[in-house]
């Protein structure tokens, strides 16, 4: 007798006969084994249809930047939100604040997160072997990160402009360099779990710590080079007038040139999570889930898609552009810069759809979806109701896809594949804010909610 699931000749044989006899899937397997499937599945139709013109739009400012092979879209988005103001202050044709700071400090940051949260787990009786830690360990310091990890970031070690600390091999193509990190990381885990259960004091657990990010510091260092404790930026403006602030500290910097135009502290992050295990209205924590030890927590105010595509949209009409974090990869047609539910009809080429079968709740519950990626809104438009009908999106992928390195999404796609916003404190309603107040709901650390922007 046959046991029961196995693909057995003869069910092979009737899925070859059932793939020839349909003309359709010889003609998509002529066109996919030569082509990108994903290029063979965009729709002219809609293509047609879309365009990258928008009602309102903030004051977009140059050069398009370019997170090349790094995960750090995060930082990009944030620092492009946050410059259009600052070079309207100091009239600039063109400026980027450096990521490449800001990447360094959250690597040396999050190591030492890292090293604290194994021995925070090690005290509590957690095994290696279990879930917790296995998760921990399997990528101690990614490159992907959360809105609050980069306020904890600014707060402590302000910003630089990018030619005070400008991009290195390394900032631009991380795998090499995370390796190393990372395995070191692994190493220095395991002495601190043979401490912990030792018995040690917690000053010589600290003790340990403390020579460990020595080295940690040090590999970092070399790979990224070490910011300087105080810059000079040296500049022309649009006038071609010389100017030149410093030399001062990177968080004087941000303090006093920066920060009266974006402050980070009056930013908040609402998040939209429709699975039923997590009611709108409430705040969530992801566990083991931050950057900076003694920093400000990774919270997750929980809200409908609705309302996050609302403010964002009076951001923007505004004047202020909107850091959000979302899906990137699902009905994204990259060339073009089209980030709607239409732009793929998979039915044409596969027979059938493909990415929308399961609810935005259950992507998430079934490893389908997850926020990878974070950008910018900067333009949006509405219908004569003022509903949202679709937004303009900066990108840091450089000029070469979508309109010079902008996109456009519809609201369609905003709910089914957006899942956070940064709006200033001013655009949102009372009652949502006070959702901060309460004792947030802890998530397990491997949650899809504690995903990173990365992509």
């Amino acid at each position: 007798m046959a046991t029961p699931g196995v693909l057995t000749p003869e069910i092979i044989h009737d899925f070859r006969q059932k793939f020839y006899a349909n003309q359709g899937n010889i003609q998509a397997q002529n066109a996919c084994v030569k082509n990108d499937p994903l290029e063979m599945c965009v729709s002219r139709k809609h293509l047609e249809e879309t365009n990258h013109v928008f009602q309102h739009k903030v004051a977009e400012v140059k050069p398009m930047t370019n997170q090349k092979n790094s995960g750090r879209c995060w930082l990009f988005a944030a620092l492009n939100v946050m410059r259009i103001k600052f070079m309207k202050q100091y009239n600039l044709e063109e400026f980027e604040f450096s990521q490449a700071y800001l990447f360094f400090w959250d690597k040396v940051e999050r190591s030492n997160f890292f090293l604290h949260n194994i021995v925070s787990i090690a005290k509590r009786g957690e095994k290696i072997e279990d879930r917790l830690a296995s998760f921990l360990l399997f990528e101690p310091v990614p490159d992907g990160g959360q809105w609050d990890m980069l306020t904890n970031l600014i707060n402590r070690y302000g910003v630089v402009p990018k030619s005070c600390f400008p991009e290195s091999w390394t900032s631009e193509s991380t795998s090499r360099m995370n390796s190393l990190v990372n395995s070191k990381l692994r190493e220095f885990a395991k002495a601190l779990k043979n401490l912990v259960d030792s018995g040690a004091s917690d000053e010589d657990i600290e003790t340990k710590i403390t020579g460990q990010m020595v080295t940690v510091f040090r590999i970092i260092g070399i790979c990224l080079g070490v910011p300087s404790e105080t810059i000079t930026w040296e500049y022309y403006d649009k006038s071609k007038v010389y100017n030149c602030i410093g030399p001062l500290k990177p968080v004087d910097f941000y303090t006093k040139y920066v920060k009266p135009y974006f402050n980070v502290d009056n930013k908040v992050c609402l998040v939209t999570d429709p699975r039923p295990s997590n009611p709108f209205g409430h705040l969530y924590q992801v566990e083991c889930l931050g950057n900076v030890v003694g920093g400000r927590k990774t919270l997750y105010n929980n809200q409908p898609p609705e309302l996050l595509m609302s403010l964002a949209a009076d951001s923007i009409k505004a004047g202020e552009a909107v850091w959000f974090g979302c899906e990137v990869s699902k009905r994204f047609a990259s060339k073009y810069g089209i980030q709607d539910i239409k732009a793929h009809d998979f039915t044409a080429l596969f027979g059938v759809d493909i990415q929308l079968g399961l609810t935005k709740a259950d992507r998430l519950v079934y490893g389908e979806s997850a926020m990878t990626h974070a950008m910018a809104f900067t333009g949006v438009s509405t219908d004569a109701e003022g509903k949202v009908k679709k937004l303009r999106v900066e990108n840091s992928w450089g000029e070469e896809r979508g309109d010079k390195g902008y996109q456009v999404l519809s609201a369609e796609w905003f709910n089914e594949f957006v899942f956070e916003v940064v709006v200033d404190k001013n655009f949102v309603p009372a009652d949502v804010l006070a959702v901060f107040d309460q004792e947030p709901v802890l998530l397990p650390a491997w949650d899809p909610m504690g995903c990173l922007a990365r992509s």
